[in-house]
């Protein structure tokens, strides 16, 4: 996807390959693509490092200090990814990304121990960050339309749920199945064999983004001082979608924590708690998938508003839902409510974020997003210790439901 804005950005001469809707489409696609083998790196990291460490004799301590990496460098470094992107476009960053994930996966192939598993993680998950932002920078700004803002990046965020998939279920076969195969001519076999997988994957994702145009740079004053992130900050609307979306965030994460710990209490096997929390996926993908098809018919504020208001609704009913059928139906209805809001989030980003800054907002909203991922399971799980996981869940609706009134305002 490769065309210039409107007043914004110096005029480029058309490129008759990309002139099409076709071409167009097959662009999006490839970036998709990209997009989709590095994510699968670090989901498939996700599920083989916390494997690896467990077996290595640590303990769910040590697990949970390592899946917080992934989080925590996303936190420090999305700003700066950020403005790196708005300086340099979509390749560059793309390629640092891809390098730096397989650097990640190629330390855990050849010295498999705890160390460097967090090395490993720290460094796929900011390579994946900084890569998403460029990406979605990139994507937002080749959009010609509003309406086409919401259908792409509904597009876009299907790629998510695919990697969340290939990642994950490709590093397990393997560990499983080359590690029975090798049996003890190699040690950790079946690891080394995903991680050596988890590393060629970005290398798969840069085949498909290497040959994407880039679009032509924002055009500043010669005089004009170089934006802050920060100042973004001071507007009203930029304040308002942040709190919007780190409230729905942290909705995703007090279901993806939560339920398994009411599973349990109701005595649910490993699969039926599995299963209901793959409707809520299922449904998520699915909502997006339909997205692009009505987006011309879609206002941003209002399906986050009714997201939100769906969301604290079954946030109430949740905990009397007592039967697996039941808490199934739920999670369909939340992954249905929670997986619209995404597309919408971007869409209204960039509607209200200068061009010149773009990155720099994607930044912002990546750095809060990851730090409620860091610090809202340490406050689930230690107020379901003390108040039980039914409070938990009516705190959070409460929250969603007070935030609703924020997400109205977003029409303005």
């Amino acid at each position: 996807m490769n065309f210039p804005e409107s007043g914004t950005v110096a005029e480029a001469p058309a490129d008759p390959e990309t002139s099409s809707e076709t071409s167009r489409a097959w662009a999006l696609l490839r970036l998709i693509c990209g997009h989709i083998c590095l994510h699968a790196s670090m989901a498939g990291m996700r599920l083989a490092a916390p494997l690896l460490a467990l077996q290595l004799g640590h303990s769910a301590v040590h697990v949970g200090f390592l899946l917080a990496l992934f989080s925590l460098s996303q936190v420090f470094l999305a700003l700066p990814a950020g403005r790196y992107a708005d300086r340099h476009g979509l390749r560059r960053p793309m390629g640092m990304g891809v390098v730096v994930a397989m650097a990640g996966a190629l330390l855990s192939l050849f010295f498999p121990v705890f160390a460097v598993l967090c090395v490993s993680a720290l460094c796929m998950g900011a390579a994946t960050g900084g890569a998403s932002i460029a990406l979605q920078r990139h994507v937002g700004r080749a959009a010609r339309s509003n309406t086409e803002l919401k259908r792409v990046f509904s597009w876009l965020a299907i790629g998510p749920a695919v990697s969340n998939f290939l990642g994950p279920v490709g590093g397990g076969l393997l560990i499983d199945y080359a590690g029975a195969a090798l049996g003890d001519a190699v040690p950790l076999a079946g690891f080394r064999a995903a991680f050596l997988f988890l590393a060629l994957l970005p290398l798969l994702g840069w085949c498909f983004i290497r040959g994407t145009s880039e679009l032509p740079p924002v055009v500043q004053a010669p005089d004009a001082r170089a934006p802050s992130a920060w100042a973004l900050l001071r507007e009203p609307a930029m304040r308002r979608l942040l709190l919007v979306n780190w409230v729905l965030s942290s909705s995703w994460d007090v279901h993806t924590f939560v339920v398994p710990l009411l599973g349990h209490e109701r005595a649910f096997s490993a699969s039926v708690i599995g299963t209901i929390l793959g409707g809520f996926a299922i449904a998520a993908a699915a909502v997006r998938v339909a997205m692009p098809l009505v987006a011309a018919h879609l206002k941003e504020w209002v399906v986050l508003t009714c997201a939100m208001l769906m969301t604290a609704g079954l946030f109430a009913v949740y905990p009397f839902m007592l039967s697996p059928w039941s808490m199934g139906l739920c999670s369909v209805c939340l992954g249905l409510s929670l997986g619209s809001v995404q597309p919408m989030i971007m869409s209204t980003l960039h509607q209200i974020t200068p061009h010149a800054q773009h990155g720099q907002a994607l930044g912002l909203r990546l750095m809060t997003i990851n730090f409620s991922s860091v610090v809202m399971p340490l406050l689930f799980g230690t107020a379901g210790a003390v108040v039980g996981v039914s409070v938990v869940f009516w705190t959070v609706g409460t929250l969603v439901a007070l935030g609703s009134r924020v997400a109205w305002r977003l029409r303005a």
